[in-house]
């Protein structure tokens, strides 16, 4: 048998081969053979670009939702403690525009409240009060940074970190103190004003009552129309009274901060 027959349909007809043309030829094509050309010309290639940019988009939006996820959980997360920051002490703006938090006191913003963990600020053009009925008032001078650390029943606490305060307290003695970076203040029933620098040294000036100044054991105690300095790591000095003379003051200082040997004090 030749074999012209199964590839171009000449020659001597192989009965095996007849017989399948039989069974399968109903699905002969019997249209055109494609013009591959033609095929090539109208079918555009997809570019490794476009892929890449709908991966890209698919990053992006991915990362879009993961942020959206996260700012929920934290609003959620901070209405949910702003419901449990216990006794707030009220805050009134006395100018500028000080600010709570992240929350700014305007003139047409009203007051607002100072919670536990919660530090108040001004800048250099921005006063405020704080008050708590059964504790007294705090007013905040510019540039300083205030935060409430506890306001339980016998002891509220605050920290200045800088700035100056002026408070008048009618709460009854140890019940309000204020920390600072050099000393605890401590109210025996008082009207003061405290002033902290940015290195951490506080001054107290009590106008009325008395105050407690201490630090790590070291203790003073701060009459009306007295003055006391403080440094980091020394803690409070010595009171000295507003009229006392420059080189009183001097050579007090010297005296408190500057010598540190015991036999030189």
């Amino acid at each position: 048998m030749k074999d012209d027959y199964l590839w171009d349909g000449s020659g001597e007809p192989d009965p095996e081969v007849q017989k399948l043309e039989t069974v399968l030829g109903r699905y002969r094509h019997n249209q055109p053979a494609p013009d591959f050309d033609q095929i090539a010309q109208t079918h555009t290639v997809k570019r490794p670009g476009n892929s890449f940019n709908w991966r890209r988009k698919y990053q992006l939006s991915a990362v879009a939702a993961s942020l959206l996820l996260a700012a929920t959980a934290f609003l959620f997360m901070r209405q949910r403690s702003s419901r449990n920051l216990g006794p707030s002490w009220d805050v009134a703006r006395l100018e500028g525009a000080p600010r709570v938090g992240w929350h700014f006191l305007g003139e047409k913003s009203g007051p607002g409240k100072l919670g536990i963990g919660q530090t108040l600020v001004t800048d250099s053009s921005s006063r405020a009060s704080i008050t708590l009925d059964e504790t007294g008032r705090v007013e905040v001078d510019p540039g300083s940074r205030l935060r409430l650390l506890t306001s339980g029943p016998g002891r509220k606490r605050l920290s200045l970190e800088r700035g100056t305060i002026h408070a008048v307290i009618w709460a009854p003695p140890g019940q309000f103190v204020v920390d600072n970076p050099s000393a605890v203040a401590v109210d025996l029933g008082c009207v003061y004003t405290l002033h902290v620098d940015y290195s951490g040294a506080g001054l107290l000036r009590t106008t009325m009552g008395w105050v407690g100044f201490k630090l790590n054991g070291h203790e003073s105690f701060i009459p009306a129309g007295a003055i006391c300095q403080t440094r980091p790591k020394i803690g409070p000095g010595t009171p000295y009274m507003e009229d006392a003379s420059a080189s009183f003051r001097d050579a007090l200082s010297r005296f408190d901060f500057e010598s540190h040997i015991p036999a030189e004090r």
